[in-house]
């Protein structure tokens, strides 16, 4: 080892040990939030922000923050190319996150333009029971094209979610959900630069068809944050040094997510039942966010680069042209071919050396569909979409939404013959040897 190298990794080493003493006792030179995304009355903490969805604007009236939900079907994109006609609030799938304060009055009212009856449940707020949602328990359903009012005290500070308790396979299935956070009225730990609400989902969109299925149980083939596929998903951008925090919800039909991200460690802080004891985190690399919960994670920015975060179930990176198909692998298609060419001019059988190549095929497929086509990257096709989103962290004043230029050296590249010789690498045995 040279002392270009020795010294290479010792910076590394002691850029891990510094963000594992930052993300356990806080960062005493982080950047200071930026004044523009700070939440007045928080004590200085940051808003919320959801990718490629928006949040509920209040209405401040005799003290009580006022906010207006409505049901409704919503012409939405997946992605470019991938529509559907899906159910949400305000115009939007999914609804817009509702944000507010420990200790606010909220009159939240809803109005019901869907073909069926609804309601709105406060998932994991603490509220009197007849605001809890409930169609027949709790109150009246909400019959289609009236209003019904919402009002209770934010007495606990968390990361919520609201979603109907009324035909809830279809309502839900269909995109009607959305998250609610309460701050607290008074921040504890180190604080934030940025703040982060992701819901996942999973859907059951037939190639070509308008309407995902709602009665689906399995073999799901779109999944998304926040209602969107990858390329169609808002990168997170953050500057190098951040600590940044991830809100998860879930409320997928039937599927856990493990959400995986690149380049850094972080640590579960809290779930919708509370925050978790400081004594009680420890490092990970993946969150596991269950159906019908919330999760958050807090992490420093501190590896610069474009990194990848995801859902960890290999299907859930995939759409729906990668489902639902014959076991190809291995196949010699040398006499299969030429038969099925005399009937179909231009046949070829996919998929008998892997799936990765196909992303990189120009060939025809069903209107209003996401096949397995590639994204372009820096280095080519990524052959991943689904529930997958870039972290991009940046030093502050570079651009973030350009690909990130990494420095020389960095990169891994085709491996240098004479490299590999004086290594005693040879690659055309079969397999290394003790």
């Amino acid at each position: 080892m040279n002392r270009r190298d020795f010294m290479h990794l010792g910076a590394l080493a002691g850029g891990t040990l510094v963000a594992g003493r930052a993300l356990g006792e806080g960062l005493a030179d982080a950047p200071p939030p930026d004044p523009a995304r700070v939440l007045p009355g928080t004590g200085g903490q940051v808003a919320v922000h959801t990718p490629n969805g928006s949040t509920l604007p209040w209405r401040i009236v005799d003290g009580v923050k006022v906010g207006h939900l409505v049901a409704m079907p919503v012409q939405h994109t997946f992605t470019a190319g991938l529509e559907a006609e899906v159910w949400g609030y305000n115009g939007q799938c999914h609804g817009p996150t509702i944000e507010a304060v420990e200790g606010d009055r909220v009159r939240l009212y809803v109005t019901n333009r869907l073909p069926e009856p609804t309601t709105v449940h406060w998932h994991g707020v603490i509220l009197p029971n007849g605001m809890d949602g409930v169609a027949g328990l709790n109150q009246r359903a909400i019959p289609p094209g009236e209003t019904f009012c919402y009002e209770f005290p934010l007495v606990k500070p968390g990361t919520f979610m609201y979603h109907p308790h009324a035909d809830e396979m279809t309502q839900m299935a269909l995109g009607l959900v959305g998250m609610f956070i309460i701050h607290p009225r008074r921040p504890t730990g180190p604080r934030v630069q940025r703040d982060f609400a992701l819901m996942t989902h999973e859907w059951k969109l037939q190639p070509g068809a308008r309407r995902p299925d709602p009665g689906a149980m399995s073999d799901f083939n779109l999944l998304t944050f926040n209602a969107r596929a990858y390329p169609g998903t808002e990168p997170l951008v953050v500057r190098r040094g951040d600590r940044v925090r991830l809100r998860f919800g879930n409320l997928s039909a039937m599927d856990h997510h493990p959400i995986h991200l690149h380049g850094h460690a972080f640590e579960l802080t809290a779930t919708d039942g509370g925050d978790v004891p400081r004594g009680a985190r420890y490092p990970e690399t993946t969150v596991l966010v269950p159906v019908g919960a919330t999760r958050v994670v807090e992490f420093i920015a501190d590896m610069p680069g474009d990194w990848a975060m995801h859902c960890h179930m290999t299907h859930h990176v995939m759409t729906q042209m990668g489902h639902d198909g014959p076991v190809l692998i291995g196949a010699d298609p040398a006499r299969i071919d030429p038969r099925v060419q005399a009937v179909v001019p231009g046949y070829m059988t996919m998929g008998h050396d892997g799936m990765g190549a196909m992303g990189e095929m120009a060939m025809p497929f069903p209107e209003n569909s996401q096949p397995m086509r590639a994204s372009p990257g820096p280095f080519g096709p990524i052959d991943m979409g689904g529930m997958f989103t870039l972290l991009k962290v940046r030093d502050a004043g570079t651009e973030g939404d350009a690909w990130y230029r990494h420095p020389n050296g960095t990169v891994a590249e085709r491996a240098d013959p004479a490299r590999l010789e004086a290594d005693g690498v040879d690659p055309d045995v079969a397999f290394p040897k003790a």
